[in-house]
């Protein structure tokens, strides 16, 4: 039985769980914006985004929600499912960037959605996606391997089988290929889900959405008051630049929004606020710099990694 208003529900009190740890950890209010597309556009539907700048930890950061409806999946939607090229949709989901003012405090980026196709004359197609996952810009053994073990500890339920795997995809799929490197550490990513039927897959994706909190405070938790100056600033702002070729090029998300006709300013939240691109720009051997590079932007099975005390 396919219930979409349960996942709303759900996705809702979501928003409303992260966005007030978040606002707790900073100090600061986030805006609060809510938007309705009435019928007769490319999208109908409504949708809630909530973001802080210049906050107190955090630069900038959102934490959205949507859930519209339309006449016509764009390509980037079904680009896995050509059968379904053309069909009417239904599309929910909560969605979050958050860029840490201190270097030392990672971004990251979670998601989790809903997807139903609905092909004329034939019963509905529905599947989840989602997942998180960490970019630091100095990196800490202890902050990757928490990351990753609570992932896998929230997949853990659902099959032996689904962190390994859920990992590999998260690594492919963030990686920028023109700069043949990862986006980051990774985590978790999963996409056209509907293995075990609806109750299933969504409750795999409820977890992978609880596990958020657990997941990111504590870093943050660790390296708010580490003392920074204008290099590692510097270094942020350079790193950041892959996060906005990554956003732009890559992601599917991104790209469905637009694509779809989505409200731009929620779609582009996602952007950091101070970004750097340098020309042929390699960071000198034996730097803190340098070893996010050898140590940190390769893949490694973290999860079953033991860190030292850092």
């Amino acid at each position: 039985m396919i219930d979409t208003l349960q996942v709303r529900e759900y996705l809702l009190g979501l928003q409303q769980r992260i966005v007030a740890g978040l606002q707790a950890e900073d100090g600061k209010t986030f805006l609060t914006d809510a938007w309705t597309r009435e019928p007769g556009g490319r999208l109908q539907g409504d949708g809630r985004s909530q973001l802080v700048e210049e906050g107190n930890l955090f630069e900038r950061g959102g934490c959205n929600f949507s859930h519209v409806k339309g006449t016509t999946l764009p390509p980037s939607a079904t680009q896995h499912r050509p059968e379904l090229a053309g069909a009417p949709f239904e599309a929910m989901g909560v969605s979050l960037v958050i860029h840490p003012r201190n270097p030392y405090v990672p971004t990251v980026h979670m998601n989790v959605r809903m997807f139903a196709a609905l092909p004329a004359g034939q019963e509905p197609v529905v599947w989840f996606g989602g997942g998180m996952d960490l970019t630091p810009y100095y990196g800490f053994e202890a902050d990757a391997v928490h990351f990753h073990q609570t992932c896998r500890d929230a997949l853990a339920p659902f099959g032996a089988d689904k962190h390994p795997r859920f990992k590999t995809w998260c690594d492919e799929y963030f990686f920028l290929k023109h700069r043949n490197e990862p986006r980051g550490v990774g985590g978790v990513f999963f996409d056209d889900f509907a293995e075990g039927g609806f109750d299933h897959s969504f409750a795999m994706t409820r977890a992978v959405g609880d596990a958020f909190l657990h997941a990111y405070l504590p870093i943050v938790q660790r390296r708010r008051a580490l003392p920074y100056g204008e290099r590692e600033r510097d270094f942020q702002a350079y790193r950041r630049g892959r996060y906005v070729e990554f956003n732009l090029v890559f992601d599917r998300g991104t790209l469905f929004g637009l694509q779809s006709g989505g409200r731009t300013e929620s779609i582009l939240m996602s952007m950091p606020p101070v970004v750097k691109w340098r020309y042929a720009w390699e960071p000198e051997a034996g730097t803190p710099e340098a070893r996010l590079y050898s140590d940190f932007l390769r893949p490694r099975d973290w999860a079953a990694h033991v860190p030292g005390d850092e």
